[in-house]
Formats: C-alpha cells, sequence, structure tokens
C-alpha cells in the first residue's frame, strides 16, 4: 500500500500537534471518568469518579489524532470541512474536541472553556440529564450519530453534493466496514461530478478489534485490502504505527498529499470535463486500539485488544490498585502543561484552532437549517387532471406526479438543492418526466444503448436502498432538499435507517440551536395491490406499520386516494420541515375522483365525508371509510351495488388522506378531536373500513375512540401471488362484493332482508373465481366499472 515519505513538520509543530492530542485524549478519559477535579488539583480520590462508568475508549485516541491533523489542514489551506465518524461510540472525541476549539461553549455557553466548563463536560457525558455516549445531535459539528453502524460513507458523499467547496472527512471503522450498508457505500464515489459536487476523504481506521472479535480488514494482509479499496475506485495510503511523534509526520504528510490530489481531480475535471473518471484518494490509518490507555490491567494485556473498546479500567470506586491505575493515565496526558491554572486552554493549543466557522463543530453544513433554501414550488393548477365528475376519467398518478417533480427540479437549479434518489425505480415507478431536464447522475463507462445518464445529473439511482437513503439523509442533513421513490415492499431495507433518522429529529427539535430541515419525502409505490409483473415478494404494506411507532410530532402518514391528492399531498412534503412523510399511491391508471379544489380541500381536512357518493341524509345505517388508492376504488364500488341490490339502505362514505388524523388529538398533532371523530364516524353504527395495509393498524390507532366496538377493517392479510389486479382483493377479502357482505351482515336487521342479496354477492365471488382461471384476466363488469354519474348527489 502506498505510503508517503514526506516529513513536513518541525519539531516543534510536531511537539504542538501532540499537545493539542494529549490534551483531547486527557479530556476524553475525564468524561469517561471523573465528576469532578477536572484538573487533578488535588490526588484522585473515589469519590470523584463517576458511580457508573459508560462510554467506549477503544476507538477514542484515533479520533483525536484525525480531528489535530485535521484542524493543522484546515488552518494552512482555509478548508471549509466537516467530520464525520463512522465509529460513533467514540462521542468523549469530539465532545472534546469541540470544547478544546471552542464551538462547543459557543453552542452552550454554561460549559466554557474553563475549570468550571471542564468539570461539567466531563460530569454530563453519560450522566443522568447530561448528554449520550455517542457523536449524538446535541455535539455541534455532527450530522451522523454513528451509533447503528453503516451509514457513515453515504451520509458524507450526500453532504458533499452540489457543495463544491465542501470536504468531508470521513472516518469508516473497520468493524463498521463490515456492515452491508457500508460495503454498497463505497461505490458512491461513482456518482460523484468533481465539478459541481465537494469531496469525501475516506479514512479507514484500522484499529483492529470491534466488541469482541477481530476486525477483517485488519486480518487480510495489506495487498488484499489494497486490491479490493483500489477496486471500489479509491488510492489507498497507509498511515501505520503507535509511536506518537512518528504517526504526527507521516500522517501530516499523508493528509497534504490527498488534500493536493482531491484539488487536482477536481481542477482537471473542471479544466476538461471530458477527462476520464480518476480514482479518489483515502487513507488507511492503523494504530492501537485504546491507544494510550493502560497498556495491563490486573495482568492482562488491554491496549491494542478488544479489551480497550469500552473502559478500559472498572471498579474504580472500590479498587485502590485501579484508581491509582486511572490516575496515572490521567497525568501521563501531563495536563498542567495544557492548560492554565484558570482550566482554559493554553496558547499552544488555542493557536492550532482554526477561525470562526472553520472550526468543524461550527461548520454551518452540520446544522443544514442555517444554509436551507425553501424550494420554489410550480402552480398545481399547471398538473392537476381534470375530473368533470368523480370517477369519470383515468390517470396514472405518479405519471403526472412526475411532471410536477420535473418543473421543481427545473425551478430549483439556480440553487441546485433538489435531487430526486431511488434504488433503480425512477421510470419504472412512473417519475421519468425528470429526464426531460436532467439526468440519472453517473461517473462510470457509458455504453451507446445507455439512456438519460451524465456525471451532472440530478436522479440518484444505485441498487441499494440503505445507500440512497445515506445519500438522501446528507443531503437533508446539510441543508437541501430530496425526493425517496421506492417499492413499496422493499422500502423495508431501510426500516432501521428511518429509525435512527426520526430518533435524530425527535432530539433535534429540543435543541433551540439546531435549524430545521427539510422532511425526509418517501413515495411508496409499485404497491401490494398492483404487482403485475411480481408476486408475493414484492407484496407488504408493512412500512407504515414501522413508522407510527415513532414520536408523534416527526411521523406523517398520507394515502391520497387518486391524482389530484397526490398532487396536493406532494407540493405540501416538499414544503415541510423536521417531518418524516410517508405517501403510499399506485402508478398504474386509476380512476380520479376530486378535482384540484376539492382535493385540496379534502387533503387539507386529512379526512372527510365525501358527500357525492353517500346519502345518509345525517342519519346512516352504515359508515363505509377507506384509506388508499385501491381500498377507495373496492370502497365505491361496494357503496354502488348495494344501492342497486338493498336500496333505501342509508350509506356514508368517509375517505382518509392523513392516517394520522385517526388517532386522537391527544395522542396525534394531526389527530382529530373526539368531537369531530364522532360527528363523523357516529358513535353508535357499523363502520366498514377498508384500508391499504394490514388492518390491525387501524384498530390500533383508533381503540380509544367512542365507536371502536363497531368498527370493521378489511385490509392486507398476507395473502399474494401473480394474479390479477381484483384477485389479489379477493384474496384478502378487500373486494367490493365482501365489503358489502360485511354491510349486510353488520348492519342491524339487514341480514334478514337482504338474504337474496347477500347470496348474489356471494356467488360473484365464485364466478370471479372461475373467470380468472379459464380467461386470465377480471371479469369485464369489475374491470370497466366506473362510478355511476346518476349515483352522485349534489
Amino acid at each position: 500500500m502506498r505510503q508517503v515519505s514526506d516529513k513536513p513538520l518541525t519539531d516543534d509543530e510536531v511537539q504542538a500537534l501532540d499537545a493539542y492530542w494529549r490534551a483531547a485524549n486527557y479530556l476524553s478519559v475525564g468524561q469517561i471518568y471523573l465528576l469532578r477535579n477536572a484538573l487533578l488539583t488535588e490526588p484522585l480520590q473515589a469519590e470523584h469518579v463517576k458511580p457508573r462508568l459508560l462510554g467506549h475508549w477503544g476507538t477514542t485516541p484515533g479520533l483525536n489524532m484525525l480531528y489535530v491533523h485535521l484542524n493543522r489542514a484546515i488552518k494552512q489551506r482555509d478548508l471549509n470541512m466537516m467530520y464525520v465518524i463512522g465509529p460513533g461510540h467514540g462521542g468523549p472525541a469530539i465532545a472534546a474536541n469541540t470544547w478544546l476549539e471552542g464551538s462547543y461553549s459557543d453552542t452552550y455557553p454554561d460549559v466554557p472553556r474553563d475549570e468550571h466548563g471542564m468539570n461539567h463536560l466531563f460530569r454530563q457525558f453519560s450522566f443522568p440529564g447530561g448528554i449520550p455516549s455517542h457523536v449524538a445531535p446535541e455535539l455541534p459539528g455532527s450530522i451522523h450519530e454513528g451509533g447503528e453502524l453503516g451509514y457513515s460513507l453515504s451520509h458524507a458523499y450526500g453532504a458533499v453534493l452540489d457543495n463544491p467547496d465542501l470536504v468531508v472527512a470521513c472516518v469508516v471503522g473497520d468493524g463498521e466496514a463490515e456492515t452491508g450498508p457500508l460495503a454498497a457505500s463505497w461505490h458512491s464515489n461513482k456518482f460523484i461530478d468533481p465539478r459541481t459536487d465537494g469531496a469525501v476523504l475516506p479514512i479507514l481506521h484500522l484499529n483492529g478489534y470491534k466488541i469482541a472479535n477481530p476486525t477483517i480488514l485488519a486480518r487480510i494482509g495489506d495487498d488484499e485490502l489494497t486490491s479490493l479499496l483500489e477496486g471500489y475506485g479509491y488510492r489507498p495510503y497507509l498511515v501505520d504505527g503507535d509511536d506518537p511523534q512518528l504517526v504526527h509526520q507521516s500522517l501530516a504528510a499523508t493528509i497534504d498529499h490527498v488534500l493536493d490530489e482531491i484539488a487536482d481531480i477536481q481542477s482537471e475535471a473542471k479544466a476538461d470535463p471530458s477527462a476520464p473518471r480518476r480514482s479518489w484518494p483515502m487513507i488507511v490509518l492503523r494504530t492501537p486500539k485504546g491507544w494510550t490507555g493502560p497498556r495491563e490491567v490486573d495482568g492482562v494485556l488491554i491496549e491494542g485488544t478488544w479489551r480497550a473498546h469500552q473502559v478500559p479500567l472498572s471498579g474504580v470506586r472500590t479498587s485502590p490498585e485501579h484508581l491509582a491505575l486511572l490516575e496515572e493515565w490521567l497525568r501521563s496526558y501531563r495536563p498542567e502543561e495544557l492548560f492554565d491554572e484558570t482550566g482554559r486552554p493554553v496558547r499552544q493549543l488555542l493557536d492550532q484552532v482554526p477561525d470562526g466557522h472553520r472550526r468543524m463543530g461550527s461548520n454551518p453544513h452540520a446544522n443544514g437549517g442555517i444554509l436551507s433554501r425553501g424550494l420554489e414550488l410550480p402552480d398545481l393548477s399547471e398538473y392537476a387532471v381534470d375530473v368533470p365528475h368523480p370517477g369519470s376519467v383515468k390517470h396514472e398518478p405518479t405519471r403526472v406526479l412526475g411532471t410536477f417533480l420535473r418543473d421543481v427540479m427545473q425551478a430549483n437549479e439556480h440553487e441546485r438543492n433538489f435531487r430526486v434518489f431511488g434504488p433503480d425505480e425512477t421510470a419504472s415507478n412512473r417519475l421519468d418526466a425528470l429526464y426531460d431536464v436532467t439526468n440519472k447522475a453517473w461517473n462510470a463507462e457509458v455504453l451507446p444503448t445507455d439512456e438519460h445518464l451524465a456525471v451532472d445529473g440530478r436522479v440518484m439511482e444505485i441498487l441499494s436502498e440503505h445507500t440512497c437513503q445515506g445519500w438522501l439523509e446528507g443531503y437533508l442533513l446539510t441543508g437541501r432538499h430530496g425526493w425517496f421513490s421506492c417499492y413499496e415492499a422493499f422500502v423495508h431495507l431501510v426500516d432501521s435507517m428511518v429509525n435512527q433518522h426520526a430518533k435524530w429529529l425527535k432530539v433535534t427539535r429540543q435543541l433551540p440551536w439546531r435549524r430545521p430541515i427539510s422532511s425526509l419525502n418517501y413515495l411508496l409505490t409499485s404497491h401490494v395491490w398492483r404487482q403485475d409483473h411480481n408476486g408475493f415478494s414484492h407484496q407488504d404494506p408493512g412500512f407504515i406499520d414501522h413508522v407510527v411507532n415513532k414520536k408523534a410530532e416527526v411521523i406523517r402518514v398520507y394515502l391520497p386516494p387518486d391524482t389530484n391528492t397526490l398532487l396536493s399531498t406532494a407540493a405540501h412534503c416538499l414544503a415541510s420541515h423536521d417531518y418524516i412523510n410517508v405517501i403510499v399511491a399506485g402508478k398504474s391508471p386509476q380512476e380520479d375522483w376530486l378535482d384540484l379544489e376539492a382535493a385540496e380541500l379534502h387533503c387539507a381536512r386529512g379526512l372527510g365525508v365525501w358527500d357525492w357518493a353517500s346519502n345518509d341524509g345525517g342519519d346512516p345505517d352504515v359508515v363505509m371509510a377507506c384509506a388508499g388508492d385501491v381500498p377507495t376504488l373496492e370502497t365505491l364500488a361496494a357503496v354502488s351495488l348495494l344501492r342497486e341490490h338493498v336500496p333505501g339502505l342509508k350509506i356514508r362514505v368517509v375517505n382518509v388522506v392523513d392516517l394520522m388524523r385517526l388517532q386522537p388529538a391527544s395522542e396525534h398533532p394531526h389527530g382529530l378531536p373526539d368531537a369531530e371523530f364522532d360527528a363523523i364516524f357516529t358513535t353508535d353504527k357499523p363502520i366498514i373500513f377498508a384500508y391499504h395495509g394490514y388492518p390491525w393498524l387501524i384498530h390500533r390507532l383508533t381503540y380509544r375512540r367512542h365507536n371502536h366496538d363497531n368498527l370493521h377493517v378489511r385490509g392486507y392479510k398476507e395473502e399474494g401471488t401473480t394474479t390479477t389486479p381484483f384477485d389479489m382483493v379477493v384474496r384478502n377479502d378487500l373486494d367490493r362484493f365482501h365489503l358489502a357482505i360485511d354491510v349486510i351482515d353488520r348492519v342491524p336487521g339487514l341480514g334478514q332482508r337482504a338474504v337474496q342479496a347477500r347470496q348474489w354477492l356471494v356467488d360473484q365471488r365464485t364466478r370471479h373465481h372461475a373467470y380468472i382461471l379459464e380467461h386470465g384476466d377480471d371479469l369485464p363488469e369489475v374491470r370497466d366499472w366506473h362510478w355511476p354519474l346518476q349515483e352522485t348527489s349534489s
């Protein structure tokens, strides 16, 4: 593996860098162990030590070494640089460094750079009422907590998109490098435009161990590791050692070299846009796990082994030997040389701190809401479909949405702050109108048969949902806007990532200094009810169930029933901040029910009675509710059948767009007050609810409602295959015939009056089954059904 042999540092510079590193290490150890006596002005006593020792030491000294050297480069080159930490359990390092540089005290004035502030810094770490152990949202300069491993590199690449002056130094832990998402995200370099995007400097930190096992990349040999990284399209440079003086020289020389190489790649691309893609440089830093910590404890080797991962010394309060070892460890950093008598860092350290926003803890990109500019959104009336009367026309909703997103892209081209992300599904999901104004980002070989590939494309497609999500999160967290389109069943691949982003948003809402960022917007299509080319594997509507477990103030779920409601919902979500918006909508041709004016009013309400489909006169016999495009179609078809076969039955039709309106107002900000819910759904009439997903979610959202006992829900119950569209709903008892049977069975007294009607409905299901087996298509009266004009109420 390549190594840079230059020695760019004078002896004084080495000593200055080492002093800063020692200070950061001292502050890191102090956070893990100390309650008070931060400057060790008196001999260390058991009462100075925290009763519960929490944190991770192993990765921390390496992170500290990198931070001080990156500071050196920032000052020398006036770099705009962020620091993304994959091994985010090294939180003490970032807290220590941001405190040293002053950005922590700027953010939290009650933690000043003096002895009082140092004691506060130490006490609060992993302590009740304090801060978490990871690189959490509470830490200035962070866009990546790193608690769940695998996403650092995709976040870093998302951050540099459309930020040509930004460099993100991204530390990839060698344990993290074993995760699937991280493995895919190495390929992100094939989607970077060196002319208009910034640069990511990956730093693979090989300290050799995970929690209790060696890491693969530390044990495969340098030649194999070099081949792997070069195969991913990088030029790796090795910095290797356990002697701090030698590592300082090697790391400084290597960082200088790779930054020169990055600048050369970018300059060449700007001078010659047709120049072939070059391999980007990266650093492999091999240093001991738990470096500078206790070498041995109780006769067991600690430094350089997996035992250094968390807390090298335990039982410090009860073991005089361990207490003495802790004091020896802390004093080995010579804090009296690093901090004056007031606890302030000495001038030698302060002189190494970059100025103002050049400090990595103060970089505005790490608090992206500061930089965010709202999207210019076109007038929806230019895209709305004409609906002479409900159900009279059909459109592919997502194809119409694609024309809107195309013009959002074009309207904001001058800001370069909007991108669309998806795992090879943009065209499949009918959003290909985007290619009228942009292309798919692609910086690899292009063949004559390829379409819509360009280095400067703004549609991001890679067949890794994890990488798409990571790019988008990095893009949003640094102040831009995006849209994630995905097959409904496979968005589950990022279940855990959406967990982490929801947690991030939950915390940032409680931090006044964190400015709001654009919402994470999902369009889930190719959904469970329309899988013509696929089958059971592609049928899972459970992502909704997953996200509603997150904090109510963060989660929004929308099920627009037609094209105009989808347009209205999309515009609303693109203008929102600090939410996770989940929109579920079909891409197949389907009926349009509402004109734009009615659609916008319906979406603003979130749910409501469709008077044109109802005949209840204010006192229904039954409420037929629906949420989702296919359930809406089947509900209205059932209403039409009931009017024909059970005349006189008073039916109220309720459509739900905003699913969280079903919860009480006490449980969700969008929740409908009980009085309004009762007025719409009644307190004593049967409710037949046709729902897009798993039916028990509706019960869960409404279990506190007065009329819950009369609620009967139909939805997906894990019955699927490759079959006709109508057969899918029949298999799950969501079809119009079964919904009508449910009404007959649950309206008091109707069962005896509508015996013949019920039998006819049952027979239609039997007839359907025989027909599809013979013809391979749905019954014509089902396939070609439309809402009768004469049944539309005035």
